[in-house]
C-alpha cells in the first residue's frame, strides 16, 4: 500500500514537472514569437519626410504648423504611402477649406518616451507649432519601461511643451495593438493590462497640464484585439484602413 502511494506520488510529481517544463516552453515562445513575426514583416515607414504641406484648397492663404510626435504608428508604418498616415489625415481636416498645413513629422520609428525627450523634444519646440498631437508609450510597455519611469519621461514631455510652445496640445491615449493571432494567452491580458495601466498616467498627466485627452484605446480595443483589414501584415501596425479609423476617431474628439 505504501509503495503504490509513493509509486502515485512520484508520477504526480513527474507529471507536474513534465506541466511546467511545458508551459515555460510555450510562454517562451509564445513570447518570442511577436516580435519575430514583426521582425519578418519589417515593415517600413511609406514615406520618409520629416515635413510636407497639405491643402485642400490651393488658393487658401493662411498656415498652421502641424507637429505630430510620435514612433512608428505616427510614422505610419503599415500604410503604404505618405496620405495613409493618421497625421496626413488628421492634416487635412485641420486644413479644411482655408488652411495650408505644414506638417512637421517628428517620429523615431521604435522611440520610447526617452528618446522623445532626449531628441525630439527640442525639434518641436523650435518647430513653433500651432498645433501638437502626441502618441507615445507602446514601445514604454513592449520594452519593460518602469511606470515611474514612464511616467517622468512623459510628465517633462507635457511640461516643455506646454511651458515652451504656445500650440493647442491633444494628448492621444496609447492605443491596444496587436491582433489575437500575434499576442498569444497570456500576453493579450498582460500587454492589455500594462496598457489601461500606462493610459491611467497619460489621463492624469494630461489633466494635470489642462490638455485635452483623447481616449483611443476604449473606442478602438475590441476591433484592434481581433485580426482583420485594419491591421498590416506584421498583425501588429494599422494599415491604411486602421490608420483612417484613427484619424476620423481623433479628428471627433478634438472637435467635439
Amino acid at each position: 500500500m505504501i509503495k503504490k502511494s509513493l509509486k502515485r506520488a512520484t508520477i504526480f510529481r513527474l507529471a507536474g514537472l513534465v506541466f511546467i517544463v511545458i508551459a515555460i516552453i510555450y510562454f517562451n515562445r509564445a513570447y518570442a514569437y511577436i516580435y519575430n513575426h514583426i521582425d519578418h514583416e519589417s515593415l517600413k515607414a511609406p514615406v520618409r519626410v520629416s515635413s510636407y504641406l497639405v491643402s485642400n484648397n490651393k488658393m487658401a492663404s493662411s498656415s498652421l504648423t502641424y507637429v505630430a510626435l510620435g514612433d512608428s504608428l505616427t510614422a505610419g508604418v503599415g500604410a503604404n504611402k505618405l496620405e495613409e498616415a493618421y497625421p496626413y489625415l488628421l492634416a487635412k481636416y485641420f486644413a479644411g477649406n482655408n488652411y495650408q498645413i505644414n506638417v512637421k513629422s517628428r517620429v523615431v520609428p521604435g522611440a520610447k518616451t526617452r528618446d522623445l525627450v532626449n531628441g525630439l523634444l527640442p525639434r518641436v519646440i523650435n518647430d513653433n507649432p500651432d498645433i501638437v498631437t502626441v502618441l507615445i508609450g507602446v514601445n514604454d510597455i513592449h520594452g519593460e519601461i518602469s511606470k515611474s519611469e514612464f511616467r517622468k519621461n512623459y510628465d517633462e514631455i507635457l511640461s516643455r511643451l506646454t511651458k515652451e510652445t504656445k500650440a493647442k496640445i491633444y494628448v492621444v491615449s496609447i492605443p491596444y495593438i496587436g491582433a489575437s493571432n500575434l499576442l498569444l494567452p497570456p500576453y493579450n491580458y498582460i500587454f492589455d493590462s500594462k496598457t489601461k495601466d500606462y493610459n491611467k498616467i497619460v489621463l492624469e498627466l494630461s489633466e494635470k497640464y489642462g490638455l485635452k485627452y483623447i481616449d483611443l484605446y476604449t473606442k478602438t480595443e475590441s476591433l484592434f484585439k481581433e485580426s482583420g483589414s485594419h491591421y498590416s501584415a506584421d498583425f501588429f501596425h494599422p494599415s491604411a484602413e486602421g490608420y483612417k479609423i484613427w484619424s476620423d476617431l481623433i479628428y471627433a474628439d478634438i472637435t467635439n
